[in-house]
């Protein structure tokens, strides 16, 4: 299994038609709004949560794509994991999260858009707010409080 994370700035002219061009290549291609992600291990983290979902028949949805969305988010409500990590049209910070893909979806996404990782680093401030975080944050930060919650829903 292999999986790459990767940072974009650039603009979603139609969310349908780029997920519609993303569907023709070969693994998992998942873009979330990098503002939501706490950084590349985040990412990473819930990416290797899904992929062990599935391989243990423990997977909340049926799509993988999905899945990656659902563990970063550390939620079981697909419509409110969508919610806060989908893209959407107009300008984006993107988070590209790959899953045993060719080198042919890194040039799609590279000439689609504008390769930047810096959209990666975290804004520890808007992820409190975003995902109600709490006390824990003052114990474990923020990158591991969000990644708590994945971990947790494999026991749940």
């Amino acid at each position: 299994m292999k999986i790459e994370v990767a940072g974009y700035r650039g603009r979603i002219g139609s969310v349908e038609g780029i997920l519609s061009e993303l569907r023709k290549f070969r693994g998992t291609v998942q873009l979330l709004d990098a503002r939501a992600v706490a950084g590349r291990d985040h990412a990473l983290h819930g990416a290797l949560h899904a992929v062990r979902a599935f391989e243990r028949g423990n997977n909340i949805s049926s799509d993988t794509g999905i899945e990656v969305c659902l563990r970063i988010a550390g939620m079981r409500q697909i419509s409110r994991a969508l919610e806060l990590l989908g893209i959407r049209e107009g300008e984006m910070e993107i988070c590209a999260i790959l899953v045993d893909c060719e080198t042919d979806v890194q040039e799609f996404l590279d000439s689609r858009f504008q390769r930047d990782d810096r959209v990666l680093e975290p804004d520890e401030d808007y992820l409190r707010s975003l995902y109600g975080l709490g006390e824990e944050v003052k114990t474990v930060g923020v990158e591991n409080a969000l990644m708590e919650r994945t971990t947790m829903l494999q026991v749940l």
